[in-house]
């Protein structure tokens, strides 16, 4: 098993993305930490992890919340003894719309939970993977918005081109401690965020038209995106840091 005796955190672990990552992660050895501010759907995935053989706990979550951040890392060390790999997934979206008529509120939560919550991770997770001296993995689901935007979006891909840049800053910052900061950039998949992504119109026009923007002729799925993670938190990566691996289907090319 590729992460056999490791511990990750995932968070928006409760669907979409989140959950296809901790699921895979569980089926290749390491003990699951399903964080998401929905604290009953994190529950059912950690007992659906259990249930299979695995091991996990839930812990609700506000990810822009430092005291919750700090609460979570708790959870794992409290609940499994180490922490190894943090996957820091939350995030929401938003309806295409022009971004002089973006509502001030709207853009700072979308800064906060998108972007706050991976400052707010790194913060408290760090010092813990320091402490054990064995290094560690962070990875952030950055997104294809932020190397080939679509309008409309602009504080979303905002958002992602801010944590690109963040990852490859940390990248840097922790190499020496052999700390890799790593992220994945899907194309949009069938996940909550979908139906705001594809607007108000006709939605399964809206499918069709950005269907056909990617190459292979198809969305990312939660197991693409887990299969990646999978990759990169192994040690099978073990030499590569600041990678933007694009999950996408050949639409960034």
């Amino acid at each position: 098993m590729r992460l056999q005796d490791k511990v990750a955190i995932v968070t928006g672990g409760a669907s979409g993305f989140g959950e296809g990552i901790a699921q895979r992660f569980a089926k290749e050895g390491a003990r699951v930490v399903v964080a998401d501010i929905n604290g009953d759907g994190a529950e059912q995935v950690a007992q659906a992890i259990r249930d299979s053989g695995g091991g996990a706990v839930a812990c609700r979550v506000d990810v822009a919340s430092d005291a919750d951040t700090r609460r979570m890392i708790e959870t794992a060390t409290g609940a499994f003894g180490q922490l190894d790999i943090l996957v820091q997934n939350a995030a929401i979206g938003m309806k295409p719309t022009p971004l002089v008529e973006v509502d001030e509120e709207f853009f700072d939560r979308l800064f906060r939970i998108n972007v706050k919550s991976c400052f707010l991770g790194v913060k408290h997770a760090v010092p813990v993977l320091r402490r054990q001296g064995r290094g560690g993995v962070i990875l952030n689901t950055v997104s294809t918005a932020a190397l080939a935007p679509r309008p409309g979006l602009a504080p979303y891909n905002s958002t992602k081109g801010a944590l690109l840049t963040l990852s490859r800053t940390l990248a840097l910052e922790l190499a020496a401690e052999n700390i890799r900061v790593n992220g994945i950039c899907p194309v949009a998949g069938e996940t909550a965020m979908l139906p705001d992504f594809l607007g108000d119109g006709d939605q399964e026009e809206a499918l069709a038209r950005f269907r056909a923007t990617v190459p292979i002729g198809r969305l990312s799925t939660p197991t693409d995106v887990a299969n990646a993670a999978l990759f990169l938190a192994s040690d099978e990566a073990e030499f590569l840091t600041g990678v933007m691996l694009e999950v996408d289907g050949g639409r960034c090319i």
